[in-house]
């Protein structure tokens, strides 16, 4: 060190500055080397750490995985606190284990979960460990099936299951028939027996104090619940549990606001936004820093018929009305993307047979024998002429400008007529009328002079009349039709739709090509008499054969907004075929849910879901009808068959469905009910809705596969990350700096 010391003292001021520089530039090359090399040897990964902030738009209530029928908010927030004995696997469409391992036998009657080791509670310490039972898995399924249980819906799933414990880790399933799609009621959240003591099954969705402090074995444990002035705030916390994936995110924030305005004043502070709305253009309404991530969940959109009224129950009108239904228009008016023909979402649609076709879907309706007026009134125009073209009175004009006491005079020939004869009871005479008025007797002729009045024997009323020659006997020999008039405008129009009768009648002969072809689709009845059609002729309503008008109504909800507008256009759809629409749109959730539950429609726009295991049983077999005696005691809130189908030949194939395990029965089954349904028309499918996820730049990992429900995008959480380190590639540390070091002096 002296030796050092007296050498630097020996330097130049300028040598010094040169050692200065080459230390420094020394000093620098290696630091620059360090970086280097752990740049190239190591890698970011994600780590623990973060916060999740979500904003959703709904209605917070009582977080328990009994009680989430129909509040998709409350179960995103349940499907994070509480697990299954199973879960739904977005990445693979399938159900797998979650907190057990399930073993189903090969009949598909008896499934025996056996819960993993070491799982607790979130109340769970050291202190007072917690751990899950088998009594809490016997506990929250055997509940179910209490009858003073209030949930309908989800009661049905677990009728007539036997639940037994078998030890302290284990619980079989024994069910009375095969049910293929079991596994799907077992992704059910697990509930703490302990929480429970003393609560009657009646009063289970009335237990507040666990409703907004609930205690699951989930992912995540409940922090705390806070109300803003914005919006009401769930905070929850990563919960380690031993054999499970391994979550990054250290918090997540849940926040629900009362509707998306109120979402968009806080929108800095999120991190992401459960369901995004869009525009008028149907861009997500979003900032920039927020990645749109759409998804379509296994749900349709259609139109229910209502099978128990006259109308809808016509085969015809189903047809007609589902050939006219341009599902194109609808989906680019409500900027929708994935247009479905059948609820049987497993299947390809690619060869569905029914597509919007106006010309056929007014055959259809010919067929069912509802009518435009045009037709209506040209057949009876035609069987008019028909009469009035041949026979004794062929001579008597089909229109006739008359006034009051004016005198029509009939002529005919004797041929075949033996008198005495009398035109509508004023007999005829033999003879012709000459020039000044007089009858001269002529052999081979008859004349009868019709007076016009308002009534009485052998007058001609006003409007249609039908005249008739008779024997003495009285029986009729022949008839004619004429109409009277007693304006000049009126026998103008009158006079053009009889030449375009004739004109119609002349066109059989013509190709549909021929300029001058008149068809019934080129009349057009205005008031009393066919017209020409214009381009802006408004079709006129269909009419049966008693004058009866094709009159409809149909139910949607106000919410959301898009069915108003699906609503508004399938009216202006069918009434271009002839089909007189009430929309029936009610203000309140309230009112309309009463008109479904009672079945008042005729047809019904409405979504359903088939979930995780596209189970069609609950929509369409003839046990999830609505009582038909309109008793309100037996009223069923769980009748989900929204057509009031019933088949036997589908009810079959919906049970196979069901019952089958087998891969090829299956398929062969779906092929049947799909038949079936093309055949039937129960409703008209007409898209599953989009769905925007948005995100920003901050969280990573997030993947949408094959969602069922909106709460599955929670489903890969344990893959989303905000917070990553630096770590050396496997099989590499800073003892390989010097090897690396030589390698770059080297060249390598």
């Amino acid at each position: 060190m002296r030796s050092l010391l007296r050498l630097l003292s020996a330097m130049t001021k300028v040598e010094r500055i040169v050692l200065s520089v080459l230390l420094s530039i020394l000093i620098i090359s290696f630091v620059v080397l360090l970086r280097r090399f752990y740049v190239q040897n190591t890698m970011f990964v994600a780590v623990r750490g973060g916060t999740y902030i979500e904003g959703s738009v709904g209605e917070l209530q009582p977080l328990n995985p009994w009680f989430v029928t129909g509040n998709d908010v409350n179960r995103d927030i349940v499907s994070l606190i509480f697990s299954g004995l199973m879960k739904y696997d977005p990445a693979t469409g399938k159900i797998v284990d979650d907190l057990a391992t399930v073993k189903i036998s090969s009949d598909n009657r008896v499934f025996t979960a056996t819960l993993k080791p070491d799982l607790v509670w979130h109340d769970s310490t050291k202190e007072k460990p917690h751990p899950i039972t088998a009594d809490d898995v016997v506990f929250t399924f055997t509940t179910i099936q209490n009858p003073e249980f209030s949930n309908p819906i989800l009661k049905q799933n677990f009728q007539g299951i036997e639940i037994d414990k078998i030890d302290e880790r284990t619980v079989r399933f024994r069910l009375s028939k095969p049910y293929s799609f079991f596994t799907s009621n077992l992704t059910l959240g697990l509930l703490p027996a302990a929480s429970f003591v003393d609560v009657p099954a009646g009063k289970l969705d009335q237990t507040l104090d666990f409703g907004f402090h609930p205690i699951g074995a989930g992912p995540y444990g409940f922090v705390s619940m806070l109300q803003t002035d914005l919006s009401t705030e769930i905070t929850i916390k990563r919960f380690d549990r031993p054999g499970m994936p391994d979550y990054k995110i250290d918090r997540m924030v849940l926040r629900v606001f009362p509707d998306y305005s109120a979402l968009l004043t806080d929108i800095t502070n999120l991190n992401g936004v459960r369901v995004v709305p869009r525009n008028e253009k149907g861009l997500p309404i979003l900032p920039r820093h927020f990645r749109p991530m759409p998804y379509t969940l296994p749900q349709y959109v259609a139109l229910f018929f209502n099978l128990d009224r006259d109308v809808p129950a016509d085969k015809g009108v189903r047809l007609g009305l589902q050939l006219a239904v341009n599902k194109q228009e609808v989906a680019d008016a409500i900027h929708e993307t994935q247009i479905i023909d059948t609820p049987l979402l497993e299947l390809d649609t690619g060869d569905w047979r029914y597509r919007f076709d106006a010309a056929a879907a007014k055959g259809a309706f010919f067929e069912s024998s509802w009518n435009i007026p045009e037709k209506v009134h040209l057949q009876r125009l035609l069987e008019q002429h028909e009469a009035n073209a041949v026979g004794p009175l062929s001579s008597i004009p089909r229109i006739a400008l008359l006034g009051s006491g004016s005198i029509l005079t009939v002529t005919g020939s004797m041929q075949g007529i033996k008198m005495p004869v009398s035109v509508n009871g004023t007999q005829v005479q033999t003879g012709v009328v000459l020039k000044d008025g007089t009858v001269q007797t002529l052999s081979g002729s008859w004349i009868v002079r019709l007076k016009a009045g308002n009534g009485g024997s052998g007058t001609l009323k006003m409007g249609m009349n039908i005249v008739q020659l008779t024997d003495g006997k009285n029986d009729i020999i022949d008839t004619a039709f004429l109409d009277r008039i007693t304006d000049a405008r009126i026998f103008s129009l009158a006079s053009e739709e009889q030449r375009l009768v004739t004109e119609f009648l002349r066109s059989k002969k013509l190709r549909e090509t021929d300029p001058t072809f008149i068809g019934i689709g080129n009349l057009y009845l205005d008031h009393r008499f066919l017209r020409r059609k214009t381009a802006t002729d408004q079709p006129h309503t269909r009419i049966d054969g008693k004058g009866n008008p094709l009159f409809l109504t149909l139910l949607t909800s106000a919410t959301p907004a898009s069915y108003p507008a699906v609503a508004a256009i399938i009216q202006k759809q069918w009434q271009s075929v002839g089909v007189e629409i009430k929309l029936d749109i009610p203000e309140s959730k309230r009112e309309f849910e009463e008109k479904l539950l009672k079945r008042n429609y005729d047809i019904l726009l409405f979504g359903q879901s088939l979930f995780d295991n596209l189970d069609s049983y609950p929509y369409w077999h003839s046990s999830q009808i609505q009582d038909r005696s309109k008793d309100a005691k037996k009223m069923k809130l769980d009748a989900f068959n929204l057509s009031q189908y019933t088949s036997f030949e589908a009810d079959s194939e919906l049970v196979r469905i069901r019952e089958t395990s087998n891969v090829k029965s299956r398929t062969n089954a779906l092929s049947e009910l799909k038949n079936l349904f093309k055949k039937d028309i129960p409703a008209i499918v007409l898209y599953s809705p989009l769905s925007i996820y948005g995100a920003d730049q901050s969280i990573h990992g997030m993947t949408q596969t094959r969602l069922a429900l909106h709460a599955d995008r929670f489903a890969t959480s344990d893959q989303w990350y905000s917070v990553t380190e630096r770590q050396f590639l496997e099989g590499r540390s800073w003892l390989h700096f010097p090897s690396w070091l030589l390698g770059v002096m080297r060249g390598k």
